[in-house]
């Protein structure tokens, strides 16, 4: 599990908290059952509604991209994809069956199960653009989730406080209650803000920067498997590669264009 993404909501949980006690505030008036019942429960409803049963189902995938820990990293899969080369060169392409077969990626097992079984080149490179494409639409589906219920839950916070507050004023009895009763109907409003820029939107980030990593990841395991299967030198395999490890590359090789691009 990714610790930055749980001491992150716990950071942003305590700063919260910790500010409301420094300035006197006490923690039992933070929790409020009716409110967080409106706010999540009106949230979870909303979102439920937003999306099919089949979008609903990947919630439990898009919470382990975002809790779990990344890929291996790029480095790792260039030495695996130089390795591949030398072993290609030496022995040629059949080699590699069993080096492939047991490697843990299934974007590259996949590549170079097609190398070995000598799909041509066209093909090899249609199919795996397909996976990067699938893969990219499958982590902009799971941040919409997330980002559609960082969006209601502030609405269902004010709702909530609406709520409160029209409970409040139609039973005024004592003057002096109006100012707690008033408090407590603002909680509502509070765990919908917190919620949404605390849990709901960071997650959602993550998710999409989880994605840009495999993605990263995947485009420089094409441009390998495309290299091995044309027999390059593994030294310009390396040196081809390491372009997908510099800072702000993102997957864009040093020389320009995108990895498609660069493959042509």
């Amino acid at each position: 599990m990714d610790p930055t993404t749980i001491i992150g909501i716990l950071a942003g949980l305590a700063a919260l908290v910790g500010g409301f006690i420094w300035e006197g505030g006490h923690l039992g008036g933070l929790l409020q059952g009716t409110a967080a019942l409106i706010v999540f429960g009106g949230t979870f409803a909303a979102v439920m509604i937003s999306f099919p049963a089949s979008r609903l189902r990947t919630i439990p995938s898009a919470l382990k991209t975002a809790f779990g820990r990344r890929s291996r990293s790029s480095e790792d899969l260039i030495e695996d994809i130089v390795d591949m080369a030398v072993m290609a060169r030496r022995e040629g392409v059949l080699a590699l069956e069993k080096a492939s077969a047991e490697h843990p990626d299934p974007f590259l097992r996949e590549g170079m199960g097609m190398v070995v079984d000598g799909t041509d080149e066209d093909t090899v490179r249609q199919i795996l653009e397909l996976e990067m494409d699938a893969v990219e639409q499958k982590h902009e589906a799971y941040a919409k989730i997330f980002e559609s219920a960082g969006g209601y839950a502030p609405t269902m916070g004010i709702i909530g406080t609406v709520m409160g507050l029209i409970h409040v004023l139609g039973s005024l009895q004592d003057p002096t209650q109006l100012g707690p009763s008033i408090a407590v109907a603002f909680t509502a409003t509070l765990y919908g803000v917190a919620s949404a820029n605390i849990i709901f939107l960071p997650i959602a980030s993550k998710i999409k920067a989880r994605g840009e990593e495999e993605i990263q990841n995947m485009e420089l395991l094409f441009e390998g498997i495309l290299a091995v299967q044309n027999g390059q030198h593994p030294l310009l395999v390396r040196k081809k590669l390491k372009s997908y490890t510099s800072e702000g590359s993102l997957g864009t090789p040093q020389s320009g264009g995108t990895a498609h691009e660069t493959a042509d």
